[in-house]
């Protein structure tokens, strides 16, 4: 059960409530006799402190309660299209919501773990000390919420019942944030008390977007408390700023796999999906990627989507690694998304009978969104992020300005996609028999490779490298993305690296059944292997293959290549696969551009990630010497081949 800390927990020393008595008396106060018999439902003290807290700070003029009934559910709809934070498109079911030009992902450079002064924070994040952050929180969100409603929703991330399921409140003045809620959670008002006497936390989120208007942005902030499990976000929209059950709170759940759960359990920024294979059966792999770089798009390849954004993992009683996700639903990026890579996506998203918030598309003068990369005809002219919009147009420095902006994004429930898995709900979760990492690499790796043990797999995922996205504000660049959910790692990132190797080397999962962790790299370009284009060397329906690969070699169905950086497959393996999967032609030369070792380009990836981790504090031995002995061999195969070393003459040193 948690528990209440005056000593750290920033809106009890706002509001001053610390009794369910008192608590009580001031939701009553501002409360409809509807709303307090709801409240009244819950028995857990530290969610009424903690709502009479946020209220008190906020001074909202009513507050609702969102059971997640019918009724309820309809009030947040419409209220989001009666305050014109959405508004109805021509299709049923469909709204718009557009953020503010200037914020159109995450504000990672307002973003600040709250930190008492002997706490170590990532390295690659922002710390604000607990004081000033009290000051911050007091002065810019007191009062923040008046004139308006104040919202509170009771919602599990992850099924009800699972070991590493997590029950949270998201409090907000924003309609479009709930009714997102409720498409990507599940609402268990109900069994909310029950949920956190089980888990005995509960995550705490209050956030509210004030008068939205492009003077207050530079004056926004999300800020985390680690300690006390709570989230504080005001000024902002965009729901990776403020849709805190998301990115606010997986960062909790990481805290909790690294220091109550190390070695037994991981939060991690991953897909989640099963791919068929011979006799019928279903593997299921999950998989890390930057925002942004293809995790939507690796999920929905598979033949039984389970997630495509967040996945918990533990270690189970009978030796096998589960994997639940935490959502529902999608928060996709739709820049690219199209029939001939995304087939059952666009099906659900160009067709009548889901419910789908679109964001910062361009809007036709029909009604109808449009996003860069759907293959379909654009509109002559509609209206965007940006406003009036046509063909052609060029903004004040000459640039052309795109139709969508390419952080534009869907939300839907997974339910809408026909190969939703029935397994979503399930707080067993599904056994989970490939891990892979990947990231945006123009010119590095190879598309598909796999660890020779979990040690050089766990070091694959420290070293994702990835070009910058336009999930991040004001992001640019190439950088280090370790196991693409360095910006969600609260603390160490020892640490965090101390629990990967500790997790998947435990001696209590059954080597039988032990993870296989990969690499997988849709963007190797042409000009990268020797060619005069950008363009990449494959295309998106290719990942059905590199899965389907990876799902055979896990149960020794295949053989590989044995290579420094790991085991590579056979063109013979991936022909058939690519003729049986996807009906496609794989010539050998293409085959031999994607899987040659450029030995130069790998290892001084290699010194980049060497000096980087040896800057930090505790990072366990064991990452130095896969990389020392990587370099190593790397170097002997260039003494034997020169800069380039095809497959034949790997295949010709492995046998």
């Amino acid at each position: 059960m948690p528990t209440l800390n005056p000593t750290i927990d920033i809106a009890l020393k706002i509001g001053k409530i610390e009794t369910r008595t008192q608590a009580e008396k001031a939701l009553k106060d501002r409360m409809d006799a509807d709303s307090f018999e709801k409240i009244s439902r819950i028995q857990n003290e530290f969610a009424l402190v903690k709502l009479a807290n946020a209220a008190v700070m906020c001074g909202p003029d009513s507050i609702f309660i969102h059971t997640g009934s019918d009724q309820d559910r309809g009030f947040i709809r419409d209220l989001a299209l009666k305050k014109g934070e959405e508004e109805k498109l021509a299709m049923k079911g469909h709204t718009l919501h557009y953020d503010l030009k200037d914020e159109q992902g995450r504000i990672v450079d307002r973003t600040y773990y709250i930190a008492d002064k002997e706490e170590q924070i990532s390295s690659l994040a922002r710390r604000m000390e607990r004081g000033e952050a009290a000051g911050e929180v007091g002065q810019k969100m007191s009062g923040i919420m008046a004139g308006k409603i104040m919202m509170a929703g009771f919602y599990m991330r992850g099924p009800a019942g699972s070991p590493v399921s997590d029950p949270a409140i998201e409090i907000s003045s924003s309609a479009y944030v709930l009714h997102s809620a409720d498409i990507l959670y599940r609402n268990i008002f109900s069994e909310f008390d029950r949920e956190v006497d089980r888990a005995g936390h509960c995550y705490v989120n209050i956030h509210s977007q004030g008068e939205n208007r492009p003077q207050d942005l530079p004056h926004a902030r999300v800020f985390m408390d680690r300690r006390d499990q709570t989230t504080y976000s005001l000024n902002c929209t965009y729901a990776g700023n403020t849709l805190l059950l998301k990115k606010g709170n997986h960062r909790f759940s990481v805290d909790r796999s690294v220091y109550r759960g190390r070695g037994r359990e991981l939060a991690e920024h991953m897909f989640i999906t099963g791919v068929r294979g011979p006799g019928g059966r279903v593997s299921w792999i999950t998989g890390a990627a930057p925002s942004g770089c293809g995790k939507t798009t690796t999920a929905m390849a598979g033949d039984h989507f389970l997630g495509d954004d967040l996945a918990h993992m533990w270690i189970a009683e009978d030796g096998t690694v589960r994997s639940v996700n935490p959502e529902i639903g999608i928060f996709g990026i739709v820049e690219d998304v199209n029939a001939v890579g995304d087939p059952i996506l666009i099906k659900a998203l160009r067709n009548e009978g889901a419910e789908v918030i679109w964001s910062n598309v361009l809007v036709d003068e029909a009604g109808v969104p449009h996003w860069t990369g759907s293959g379909e005809e654009p509109p002559e002219k509609g209206r965007n992020f940006q406003g009036p919009w046509e063909r052609g147009m060029t903004d004040e420095k000459g640039a052309r300005v795109p139709m969508s902006h390419p952080n534009a994004r869907c939300t839907i429930s997974a339910r809408a996609l026909e190969n939703c898995s029935e397994k979503l709900d399930d707080p067993d979760g599904v056994e989970t028999r490939v891990v892979t990492y990947s990231g945006r690499d123009s010119d590095t790796m190879p598309p598909v490779w796999a660890a020779r043990t979990p040690r050089e797999g766990v070091a694959i995922g420290a070293s994702i490298v990835s070009a910058a996205t336009a999930t991040e504000v004001g992001a640019k660049g190439v950088k280090r993305a370790p196991w693409a959910n360095a910006p969600f790692i609260p603390g160490s990132l020892a640490d965090y690296m101390d629990a990967q190797f500790k997790f998947f080397e435990n001696p209590q999962i059954d080597d039988a059944k032990r993870p296989i962790l990969a690499g997988l790299n849709y963007f190797l370009t042409d000009e990268a292997r020797g060619g005069s284009s950008k363009n990449l060397l494959g295309e998106k329906r290719d990942v059905k293959v590199w899965l389907a690969w990876l799902e055979r070699l896990a149960h020794g169905e295949v053989s590989a290549i044995n290579t420094p950086i790991g085991r590579l497959p056979l063109y013979g393996d991936l022909n058939i696969l690519f003729k049986g999967l996807i009906e496609k032609d794989y010539p050998e030369d293409l085959y031999v551009r994607q899987f040659s070792l450029y030995i130069d380009p790998i290892m001084a990836r290699i010194d980049l990630q060497t000096e980087a981790y040896g800057k930090e504090t505790g990072v366990p031995a064991a990452l130095f010497e896969v990389y020392e002995t990587q370099r190593r061999e790397l170097s002997e195969l260039r003494k034997k081949f020169g800069p380039v070393a095809s497959p034949s003459r790997l295949l010709s040193l492995s046998v």
